[in-house]
């Protein structure tokens, strides 16, 4: 073992105190609840089910919707695998929860990155494989599951310029934990390049774009559906989704040329950050509902703000198009995947870096249109209104079957 992953190791043994005090202070806030502090400590966790278990590690929603995907494909593929899926963060649990896990999947809290933890979670689970969804690589939990030999890869990989240089302090560390991955699967060709300057083999790294595009369709409350279908009737409906500051000022101002056309119109807006609901209410102007201040349907009004989490799968739903959003902003564009698994058509920006690959094939094939002022947004909604049908979800991207035959490949035995 390296000599900086030693290091790393016993100072993350001295560190358990202060995780566990941290924990509990997090508890007394309302961040964590019993259960993932229970979880996170490795002092309590759902039984594990026999049989082969894939164990997969997210750090955000999104990427924890990724492996949900690739792990519903395996699931229907092989009756006898069980998942995991474990997280960091209360908000994907809580997520994870409103939208649903396929069948013989099941969602816990990463440990603390402290040996102690790390060996109590591995002892419980003992999974067959391990599969690490983008970047959050936590470097005691790497190491141990190395010493017990479970097979591990990287999929989602992506590493931006600005990323890869924050990561340069612990290149050490990367080094001696890159190497031990079977396979890593970079969503770009920067990322894969990233990786080897890490310290990655570049033998063992193939580009094959996002997984993101596996998404399951997400899920949504049925009953919830039925009320807004009853409360919106044949009102037209549009959604901006994931949006960030700056972004809101401009589907407003699309809404109202809108309106001139349609003065029923609605528009959805559901920020990135639901903290933000407040400030985008105000900006929408007096009197808009707000769905965490238990505003449950529209209303008469021109706009809605959905300031939840887990309930995309609602919006999409109701919206047979949607303005993107972090793709106006500098953020580099959102899921494009998420919508159109339910049909909802997908305007954007130009700051699509996140999702490059992704939105060049989609551009082309129609699913998703590019828009570059309030007049774009204007026609692409007005035309999504005039479809008679909303639209057929696209295939998956061909390079993410890539990472599902190697995926089978790496499993010791698969059940019959």
């Amino acid at each position: 073992m390296k000599p900086a992953l030693l290091a790393y190791l016993g100072l993350s043994r001295l560190m358990a105190p202060v995780w566990r005090w941290g924990l509990g202070h997090r508890l007394k806030k309302g961040k964590e609840t019993e259960a993932s502090v229970q979880q996170k400590l490795g002092l309590a966790y759902a039984q594990r089910p026999a049989g082969p278990l894939i164990w997969g590690h997210a750090v955000g929603v999104g990427e924890a919707n990724a492996l949900a995907g690739l792990f519903a494909r395996l699931t229907e593929e092989h009756p006898g695998l069980h998942c995991l899926i474990t997280t960091t963060a209360r908000t994907s649990g809580d997520a994870l929860a409103r939208t649903g896990l396929p069948p013989r999947c099941q969602h816990q809290f990463a440990p603390v990155d402290t040996p102690d933890a790390v060996r109590r979670f591995l002892d419980h689970w003992q999974p067959d494989l391990a599969v690490w969804c983008e970047m959050d690589l936590w470097p005691a939990l790497i190491a141990e599951t190395d010493r017990r030999h479970i097979p591990r890869v990287l999929v989602n990989a992506r590493l931006s310029a600005e990323s890869l240089a924050k990561r340069r302090w612990g290149r050490w560390l990367y080094r001696a934990l890159l190497p031990g991955f079977r396979e890593l699967f970079a969503q770009n060709v920067e990322s894969a390049e990233g990786l080897v300057s890490l310290g990655a083999p570049r033998q063992q790294i193939t580009v094959t774009g996002t997984i993101k595009s596996l998404v399951p369709p997400l899920g949504h409350d049925a009953a919830a559906l039925q009320a807004w279908q009853a409360a919106l009737g044949q009102r037209p409906v549009w959604l901006l989704a994931s949006s960030h500051p700056g972004e809101e000022a401009l589907a407003l101002a699309a809404h109202e040329r809108l309106r001139q056309q349609c003065p029923d119109a609605l528009l959805i807006i559901a920020p990135r950050a639901p903290a933000r609901g407040a400030e985008v209410a105000a900006l929408a102007g007096p009197g808009t509902p707000l769905r965490s201040a238990g505003a449950a349907l529209p209303g008469a009004g021109p706009v809605y703000v959905a300031d939840t989490i887990g309930e995309m799968g609602l919006w999409y739903r109701l919206a047979p198009v949607a303005l993107v959003g972090g793709s106006f902003a500098r953020v580099g564009g959102h899921n494009p995947h998420e919508p159109l698994a339910l049909g909802c058509g997908v305007l954007h920006g130009p700051n699509v870096w996140n999702f490059a690959e992704s939105y060049d094939r989609l551009d082309a094939q129609g699913f998703t249109h590019p828009v570059n002022e309030v007049g774009g947004i204007v026609t692409g909604v007005l035309s999504a209104w005039q479809r008679p049908h909303r639209l057929e979800a696209p295939p998956p991207e061909p390079q993410a079957q890539v990472v599902l035959q190697r995926l089978r490949s790496l499993l010791p035995t698969w059940p019959a």
